[in-house]
């Protein structure tokens, strides 16, 4: 049987799932806007909605993957970095730390390149959360598939006290 959890989510929080080898931040878009995603074909806009997802995937589960997946979501939704797609077999794709899917519902692939797939409903993921989705819901986010996960909310946005001299 699988497991569905419902997960309260505001704008403010970033949700972390856990698996054994890697982990997954997702936010909220928090405000209807619209993002660049980038290909080797050329440029698009993709509209979102307050609802849905931005989801980043890392094959990592330290404290450094965590603020990486922080920092990587940050840059796309509130300084509106593209999304980048680089083109089949690009050399880059090896190295790609984190990837990300942007939408209403994002379903997890172990089976594909990493950085390389312009449809933003389809995102990289480590093979324990392969064909796991995860859906953008009112007030929260849907959890399918993912039975082994553990997951945590945190903080989205990063707070430092400026220093003066």
């Amino acid at each position: 049987m699988t497991r569905h959890d419902k997960i309260p989510l505001s704008s403010n929080e970033m949700l972390l799932v856990h698996g054994d080898s890697g982990t997954l931040a997702v936010v909220k878009a928090g405000a209807q806007r619209q993002f660049f995603v980038d290909t080797p074909e050329g440029e698009f806009v993709l509209a979102v909605g307050p609802e849905e997802l931005l989801v980043a995937s890392d094959f990592g589960t330290d404290e450094r993957i965590e603020n990486g997946l922080r920092c990587v979501l940050y840059m796309i939704r509130e300084v509106n970095s593209p999304l980048i797609v680089l083109p089949k077999n690009h050399p880059a794709s090896a190295r790609l730390k984190i990837v990300v899917a942007a939408g209403k519902r994002i379903v997890l692939s172990c089976n594909i390149t990493p950085g390389t797939h312009p449809e933003q409903h389809l995102l990289c993921g480590m093979k324990e959360f392969d064909g796991a989705e995860i859906l953008g819901v009112a007030g929260g986010v849907e959890l399918k598939g993912l039975e082994r996960a553990k997951y945590e909310k945190r903080h989205f946005f990063f707070f430092y006290k400026t220093l003066s001299f």
